[in-house]
């Protein structure tokens, strides 16, 4: 598969992952011109495993410390466009993210479609008998509290973290205050719908095996949706603000 001259980058976020890291960079397509895997501070053999598997076209980051997988996608977004990539998407160190369906991700950018692509496993039929009954009921809910949150009807599966960006919307991310941890699809998507970014949705294979889930009971029920209240928020702000201009800004004589 090509894109003509689009340039394409893969980033691959990773904690504690040394079971299943070299399962995803094996896993990149060919025609993907960049791997970048970001190690957020792993306290297992990750960065050695991610090493044994790479190839010419992988480079591997890591973080001293754990800063959250929001942070090390952050970092791999810095790398990858200040390398030339046109697009970057981001693909799980736990190997959660069929390779098959990344084409037909980048393919909205690549026709200029959209410059946001999120995945959509709700979507596929299969998710009820793929994904596990309480992710499946939680990513239900908290897609439903997103479109609340964010004022948009069509937010299918919000916390699905298969995407991909491209340098144009990237322009519109501060990557120093996105948010840091599980909650930063929220934080990203609700960023780039206020800036008006042309956002698409795809649908993805659900998949799941043997990784283990980094968001805690504590995420799902407390910290998200603590975090979609303050996207609440900064809608609710910005509506006032515009509504305040509105009502100052002087008026045209007849």
């Amino acid at each position: 598969m090509t894109f003509g001259d689009l340039r394409v980058a893969v980033v691959i976020p990773a904690f504690d992952e040394e079971a299943l890291i070299s399962t995803a960079i094996r896993s990149v397509p060919e025609w993907v011109d960049d791997v970048i895997v970001v190690d957020d501070g792993s306290t297992d053999a990750t960065f050695a495993r991610a090493r044994e598997a790479s190839t010419n076209r992988v480079s591997i980051v890591r973080h001293e410390v754990n800063l959250g997988v929001g942070a090390a996608i952050g970092t791999g977004y810095r790398l990858a466009f200040d390398r030339g990539a046109d697009v970057a998407a981001v693909m799980a160190g736990d190997a959660q993210m069929d390779p098959a369906d990344l084409g037909r991700l980048v393919e909205p950018i690549a026709r200029d479609a959209a410059d946001y692509v999120k995945g959509d496993r709700l979507g596929h039929p299969s998710v009820r008998s793929e994904m596990p009954f309480a992710r499946l009921l939680g990513n239900h809910v908290l897609s439903w509290l997103t479109r609340l949150a964010v004022g948009l009807p069509s937010v299918s599966d919000s916390q699905c973290g298969y995407t991909v960006l491209s340098r144009a919307a990237c322009r519109f991310l501060d990557l120093d205050v996105i948010y840091p941890r599980y909650g930063y699809p929220n934080d990203v998507f609700a960023r780039l719908h206020s800036a008006g970014v042309r956002i698409a949705s795809i649908v993805v294979r659900p998949v799941y095996g043997a990784e283990k889930s980094g968001i805690t009971l504590w995420t799902a029920l407390f910290r998200i949706p603590l975090l979609l209240a303050r996207i609440f928020g900064r809608r609710v702000a910005r509506s006032w603000a515009r509504r305040s201009t509105a009502r100052v800004s002087p008026q045209k004589c007849a």
